[in-house]
Order: C-alpha cells, then structure tokens, then sequence
C-alpha cells in the first residue's frame, strides 16, 4: 500500500504541476487564436452587409475586442479566478452552462467509447498473444495496424454510408430525433443516436490496448513460472487464467487511462461528422468563430479531463509497482 505522506507528496506535485500546465496552456491557446486570421465580429455577425463601421465598433467594445491583446487575456484571466467564466459569443449564453450541457453528451459519447475500446481490445490481445504466430494472431495483428492507420473522419463517414444510408440501422446525426421536445425523447432514442459514433471512436482505440497487451501476455508466456507450470502438467487455459490474466490486467488499466488524451481529440473528429453535439463540436465551433471565452473554457475543461486520467493512471502504476515508488524517491 501506499502510504499518506507519499500519496500527499505525489499529490502536492501533480497539482503544481496542474496549475503550471494550465497556464501555460491558456497562454498559448491565447495567442494562437490571436494570430489566427479569423475576425470575431466579422463571424459574430455572419455574412451581413447590414451591418456597419458604427454596430461594428459597438460589438466589438461590448465584448471588449477594441482593448489590447494582454489587457483582455488579463481580464478574461482575471474573471476566471473570480469564478466567472464569461459569456459564449456564439451561444449567448454563459460558458459554464454551455460546457456543462456539452460534457454530459460527449461524456456518454466517450464512456461507452473508452469502455469498448479497452473490453475487446484486451480480449483481442490475449487472444492474439497467446496464439503467436498462428493464423488468428495474424488477423488480429494485421487488423490492429488497418485500425491505427485509419483517419477517424474517415471511418465516421464510411459507417454513415453503411448503417445509416444503405443499411438504415442507424440515424445520421444529432444525439436525438429532430423536432422532438425534451420531454419527448426517450432513453431508447438517445442510445439509437449514440451507438454508432461510440463505435466509431472505440474502434480506433482498440489497437493500442491490443498491441500493449499482447506483447505482454507474450512476454509472461516465456517467463521461468510460465515454463515451470507447464512442465507440471497445467494445459494452456489453466497457465492463461492463472498466470497470465492477472498479470496483464492492470498495466491494461493503466494503459487505457493514459488514452484519454487520445479519447477527447477522437471525439472532436467524431462528433463533427455526426453533427453530435457535444464538446468536440463546441471546440470547432468556438476555433472557427473566434469565441475566446468559449474556447479558452473547453481548453480548461479538456485540460482537466486528460490531466485527470494520466493522474489516475500514475496512481495505478505506483500501487501496481512499488520500483516506481522507490524511483521517485531518488
């Protein structure tokens, strides 16, 4: 086990870190959007040619974007601190209301994603692992290396044309029927809609679990435990179960937490073909439009969700492996 002071130390140092990584994550995203040559009033107010010098000028004070670049990063800083996050120029609505509604819809998106890229790909794994060299190895192998080649954009659109347009298993897009009201739309309607894009994005996970955990189970297969309990007789189910299954499991764990960075930016593809609309689509949507509160509050919002899984997945190598522990001490 773990003990208190090491657990606080740990702690103590990836908050530091935490707080060091997100500023400086915030300045960057800060300047990138300023650099970029896209003008916010000019997409707040769309192609209108309605709209002159004069609405121009007031609707870039009322969102302070006349004031120079470091004074509005300092104020939008500054409010975040304070607990405001500001208001969505493209919404018009507050951030935080916005980010809250988004994250419950990606996060279902990414659960069942994240759950499903890990179940089948450590099963593919150990199968693929304990068979090396056959022809189901192979397939598996062979398998894994088309999935991690394959743009997720691409894959999107190629399951729409399958299952929702040839086959009509599935709807096209959005997370619920068009034109129904909220009361209106039932548990079965919101998982009809969610299916497809959650096997989309769990489908490009499935390589890095299956490759991790099939070197692994090849490795454990070689060892001298492995080699004696097969010379006392024990048939290869018994040595897969017995030896093998729990030894590969929690580096899988670990592993499958570390993919979260992979999970959100997979998420932000999928969910622009599908018109899904969760978090991904409000990143695209505040990028193109120049939102800055909008952004720099998915930026931090992402941030953490990452940052979150890597820690969680720290913690598990450090109770998994005590060397790690020993290490760090150093």
């Amino acid at each position: 086990m773990i003990k208190s002071n090491g657990i606080t130390r740990f702690l103590t140092k990836k908050v530091i870190k935490f707080i060091t990584l997100l500023v400086a994550v915030c300045i960057v995203t800060f300047i990138l959007l300023e650099l970029s040559p896209i003008d916010p009033v000019t997409a707040y107010v769309g192609a209108s040619t309605k709209v002159g010098a004069e609405q121009r000028a007031l609707i870039a004070e009322h969102w302070g974007l006349n004031k120079p670049p470091i004074e509005r990063f300092m104020a939008w800083f500054t409010s975040i601190l304070q607990g405001d996050w500001g208001m969505s120029m493209i919404y018009r609505r507050p951030v935080l209301e916005i980010i809250g509604e988004k994250f419950l819809s990606s996060l279902a998106l990414m659960s069942i994603a994240w759950v499903l890229s890990g179940v089948v790909g450590f099963v593919l794994g150990l199968i693929s692992g304990a068979n090396e060299g056959k022809t189901i190895d192979k397939i598996i192998h062979t398998y894994c290396y088309i999935l991690i080649s394959t743009p997720t954009f691409w894959l999107g659109i190629l399951f729409v044309m399958i299952f929702s347009v040839m086959l009509g298993w599935f709807p096209m897009a959005l997370s619920v029927p068009i034109g129904t009201t909220a009361e209106d739309v039932s548990f079965a309607d919101k998982a009809r809609h969610v299916i497809l894009p959650a096997i989309t994005l769990g489908l490009i996970g499935i390589s890095n679990i299956c490759m991790h955990t099939r070197q692994k189970v090849i490795e454990i297969l070689a060892t001298d435990y492995v080699l004696f309990a097969k010379a006392r007789g024990e048939n290869k189910k018994s040595i897969i179960f017995n030896h093998v299954l729990k030894n590969v499991s929690l580096p899988a764990i670990t592993l499958q937490f570390l993919s979260f960075s992979e999970l959100f930016g997979g998420a932000i593809f999928v969910e622009q073909v599908f018109s899904y609309p969760g978090l991904g689509k409000a990143t695209v949507q505040a990028g193109l439009k120049g939102d800055l509160p909008l952004l720099m509050g998915v930026v931090i919002i992402s941030l953490v969700f990452v940052y979150v899984g890597n820690t969680l997945a720290d913690l598990l190598y450090r109770v998994v492996d005590p060397r790690i522990r020993e290490v760090q001490k150093i």
